[in-house]
């Protein structure tokens, strides 16, 4: 006796029967009942969710001579031909293989003849995305004013395709992809009708596995069921669909959250030298940690595709690491994918990215960093306003009072730091300028002695803008007294002059405000020997 595999043996033949699609068949049930019935209906949605199946329900029911409510009798003769799929009146049409202006031509020619038994003719177009746009034109006439007697039903996995000029013609219907614990159910349904013994925590994998499509979770369990025969083990099927043991998942994010760098790695020789593929465990390592920041966020949530046995450690490791680091977690994994795709070391990537999950627990919360800086903060704001108590202040020693920070050269070269942070051309400028000194809330500058440097703050909002960046790093308001270069002209001469080489000409390379143009735009110098022996 022939075998008929699951997918097909156990396809809906009924709107009741079709899983996880109540907005569609519901739709498509009042509509029939009500006759409110479209010429063009659209199916889309991603793989083995029901989208032909229920397109072939659709054109039995309106073909059907016993039809029950909404629903095919499936014992007439035309629901029968169309079951068996050798109906006249319904043709099913493979878009990828009949996607040219020829075969729409022939469609159109043969809708001009009335059906045969039924009381439709019905064209189930599949993969109508694949069609050319030569076809799509051709077709556009015709699904506007079509015969009365005829009905289109496309179906897609790419509804983004479809020009919109033939989306605009069609009554359109999303399918979702189908729920988790559905499958599940739908599975444990099969395997009892058909005499399977396998727990729901091995139905759980499969639909994992399957992620979302009914399909796809019928065939898996088609191949284990050939594989090991109607007694299925945990172990034996986790073999057979090649995904890692639950176990090992909470071991690997256990040991990911606790830092233990050698036991990631002990983890990833294992499943390297088991002939696990790396990609796939990555994936399942993304889909580990984000169901505990599920389990974490929304206890009661069924988001989390996790059997209820572990749930329980799910959250137990998820409060323990906060959703902080499992959100970084995430982020650094969803980084790195791209990488893992591309790379032809998968396993080094892995062991890179297993450690640096691990170091991610030696860096500061983001509570944690908005703390100190709400500490350090307040510890400015005492400095900035702290006196001595029950002492006037002596104003005829200013060199006596405390001072907040050292008015010395190395705290303004660390100011200029700070403002090439924030404005790299203002910086330049301050670097031609001379520090003369602090005194209290008073800083001393010498201008420099470029015209340009000289009357840069000048404009307001350039003044504006250097106190802002003096308050924010010594942390109080600060005065600025620019006086004239020439207080200091000596001095500021022999820095401006670069120094001269050995061969009498000068010495580019020790020259401060080229070491600044290099500096501000990553550059280098390169010397050339002149006819007179020099460098340029």
């Amino acid at each position: 006796m022939t075998h008929e595999v699951l997918a097909r043996k156990w396809r809906p033949q009924t709107f009741d029967e079709v899983v996880g699609q109540d907005h569609v068949t519901q739709t498509l049930s009042n509509a029939i009942t009500s006759e409110r019935l479209a010429h063009a209906y659209l199916f889309g949605g991603p793989r083995g969710v029901g989208k032909t199946s229920v397109a072939r329900i659709l054109a039995k029911a309106l073909n059907c001579k016993q039809r029950n409510g909404a629903n095919p009798c499936n014992q007439c003769t035309s629901c029968r031909e169309i079951t068996e799929g050798y109906s006249v009146d319904v043709q099913e049409i493979d878009g990828a293989s009949n996607r040219g202006i020829d075969e729409i031509r022939e469609l159109r020619e043969n809708i001009k003849y009335m059906p045969q038994s039924g009381t439709y003719r019905i064209y189930i177009i599949d993969e109508v995305h694949m069609l050319t746009l030569q076809a799509f034109n051709a077709l556009l006439k015709t699904l506007e004013e079509p015969p009365e007697h005829v009905k289109f039903i496309f179906a897609t996995t790419e509804p983004r395709k479809v020009p919109v000029t033939i989306l605009s013609r069609c009554q359109r219907f999303d399918f979702k992809r189908i729920p988790h614990e559905a499958i599940v159910a739908y599975l444990e349904k099969i395997t009892q009708q058909e005499g399977i013994e396998i727990g729901r925590a091995e139905l759980g994998l499969i639909a994992r596995e399957a992620d979302g499509s009914m399909r796809d979770a019928q065939s898996l369990l088609d191949q284990v069921v050939s594989s090991l025969g109607p007694k299925v083990s945990g172990q034996d099927i986790l073999d057979i669909l090649g995904v890692v043991d639950t176990a090992l998942m909470f071991e690997t994010s256990e040991a990911v959250l606790r830092g233990d760098q050698s036991r990631c790695l002990e983890i990833v020789e294992h499943i390297y030298n088991a002939g696990y593929d790396i990609k796939s465990f990555y994936r399942a390592l993304m889909e580990q940690f984000r169901n505990l920041l599920i389990s974490l966020i929304c206890p009661n949530h069924s988001a989390a595709e996790m059997a209820e046995s572990d749930l329980k450690e799910a959250r137990r490791q998820a409060e323990r690491a906060g959703v902080e680091k499992l959100e970084a977690i995430l982020n650094l994994l969803i980084k790195r994918e791209e990488d893992l795709r591309l790379t032809s070391h998968p396993r080094l990537l892995l062991e890179t990215v297993l450690i640096r999950l691990c170091n991610l627990g030696q860096y500061l919360s983001f509570e944690e960093v908005i703390r100190k800086i709400e500490n350090l903060e307040k510890r400015l704001t005492r400095q900035a306003v702290q006196e001595t108590p029950g002492q006037a202040p002596n104003r005829k020693a200013p060199s006596q009072q405390p001072k907040q920070r050292p008015a010395t050269q190395e705290t303004w070269e660390k100011f200029l730091s700070f403002v090439h942070s924030k404005d790299k051309i203002m910086a330049n400028i301050l670097h031609q300028w001379q520090f003369l000194g602090m005194e209290g809330n008073t800083l001393t500058l010498a201008k420099g002695i470029e015209p340009f440097s000289s009357t840069y703050f000048d404009e307001p909002g350039r003044k504006k803008a250097l106190l802002g960046y003096c308050k924010g790093f010594y942390g109080r308001d600060i005065h600025i007294e620019m006086v004239e270069p020439e207080r200091e002209a000596g001095t500021r001469q022999e820095e401006q002059s670069p120094p001269e080489s050995k061969k009498g000409g000068v010495n580019i390379e020790l020259s401060p405000a080229v070491k600044r143009l290099v500096d501000t735009f990553e550059g280098k110098i390169i010397l050339e020997e002149t006819n007179e022996g020099g460098k340029r």
